[in-house]
């Protein structure tokens, strides 16, 4: 910009800061169809708004006319303070594009009242280009401190809700969760309290998971455990069974939420029964063996309460007592239908009736507690066990040992 327009540009500063009541109310209107509260705030707050705008538009101008370098149009002062609004404007739930749009209207509205003071007092368009210069980069700046304090206030946000979230979750698995805390707790985390919910356990080498999962599940911090409410929703358990397949996940039963620890040291059990065998499926649905869990829920009770129930057979030599627990496994399995036993062990009915005829020697074959000792001792511990015809195979026999994976292995 010459002298001589620079001269005339500093002669425009006044002309329109007289016109800034005119440029508000201009852009009042065109905000008040799209976005009544921001009109609202112009015309309410009117002298507060009037000031702020003279004070800024009279240093915008005085810099662009001046040319000076390096031409900062706004001030850290200003840039901090429109950062503020920013962030007040995501700490109120309003939404950062209606502001932004009145940045843009106040900016277009301001040049138009500028360019026609510029070309009333004579001065040539290209001598205050300048001025539009600074009056765009001038909203481009302030939009943008605006929109940076938004996304930063929404980053604190997202990270104290996250924090809550996983408070919320530490709580909820604890040993004794109390009603009245896990409902502050769900209160700060912004997480409605459901009346049921199950715990999932994922394999601590799933990284990729969380996405699977909606909002209204809590992750723990470990990501190793996922909070699912009212997971017995009609068409949630299908869902889990569909987005959690091939994921070595195990779904713990539903329980009430303040005692979620129960589902979780269940899922846990079944996760160790999962990787040892005795368990299949992929999601593992925990409620669906509860029997299997309850049984394995301590090996080594159930190692001493097989051997009881064994009792003398394990004296016998090793080939003989094996044969004769086979036996056993299968005549429990079958229900006694020795047919059945003989089929399934490809031996003749006769040996099956032979070798059960020594069994009842040593062992009250007739006391129900005791073939229920030994039902849940040889047959209860692993998963059904089918032939390639379908039909049920007992677990191979070693006497006074433990059964694994549905199978009783020499210890």
């Amino acid at each position: 910009m010459t002298r001589d327009a620079a001269t005339m540009g500093r002669k425009l500063v006044p002309v329109v800061l007289d016109r800034l009541p005119t440029v508000l109310e201009e852009v009042a209107r065109q905000l008040s169809d799209r976005h009544p509260g921001y009109a609202g705030f112009v015309t309410d707050e009117f002298p507060h708004v009037l000031g702020g705008a003279e004070n800024f538009v009279g240093q915008l101008m005085t810099t662009a006319v001046e040319d000076r370098e390096p031409r900062r149009f706004v001030s850290d002062a200003e840039r901090e303070l429109f950062a503020a609004i920013g962030r007040a404007h995501l700490h109120e739930d309003q939404d950062i594009d209606g502001l932004l749009a009145a940045y843009r209207i106040g900016g277009s509205v301001l040049w138009r009242h500028i360019a026609d003071a510029a070309l009333r007092s004579g001065l040539a368009t290209s001598d205050f280009a300048g001025l539009a210069t600074a009056v765009f980069a001038a909203v481009d700046e302030l939009s943008s401190a605006s929109l940076q304090g938004y996304l930063d206030a929404e980053s604190a946000r997202r990270h104290t809700v996250e924090r809550a979230r996983q408070d919320l979750t530490e709580l909820l698995l604890t040993p004794r969760s109390d009603p009245a805390a896990i409902r502050a707790a769900a209160n700060r985390a912004g997480w409605s309290v459901p009346g049921e919910a199950a715990v999932v356990v994922m394999p601590p080498d799933d990284h990729g998971f969380r996405h699977t999962f909606d909002d209204g599940c809590l992750v723990s911090r470990d990501g190793t455990a996922v909070v699912v409410p009212d997971p017995t929703v009609p068409g949630r358990r299908n869902h889990l069974a569909r987005v959690l397949a091939g994921r070595a996940a195990v779904v713990g039963p539903t329980t009430a939420v303040h005692r979620l620890r129960e589902s979780l040291e269940l899922a846990r059990l079944a996760v160790r029964l999962h990787r040892d065998g005795v368990l299949n499926g992929s999601p593992l649905f925990v409620d669906e063996h509860l029997d299997t869990v309850i049984v394995h829920r301590d090996e080594h009770l159930l190692d001493a309460m097989r051997r009881h129930a064994l009792g003398p057979v394990q004296d016998l030599p090793a080939s003989t007592g094996d044969r004769l627990v086979e036996t056993l496994t299968s005549w429990l399995l079958h229900m006694g239908n020795c047919r059945a036993v003989a089929t399934d062990l490809r031996v003749h009915p006769q040996t099956v009736r032979y070798r059960l005829g020594r069994l009842r020697g040593l062992l009250d074959l007739d006391a129900p507690r005791v073939r229920a000792a030994l039902f849940l001792g040889l047959v209860w511990p692993g998963p059904d066990h089918a032939g390639g015809d379908g039909a049920p195979r007992a677990p191979a026999p070693a006497v006074g040992v433990r059964v694994r994976d549905g199978r009783q292995r020499r210890g």
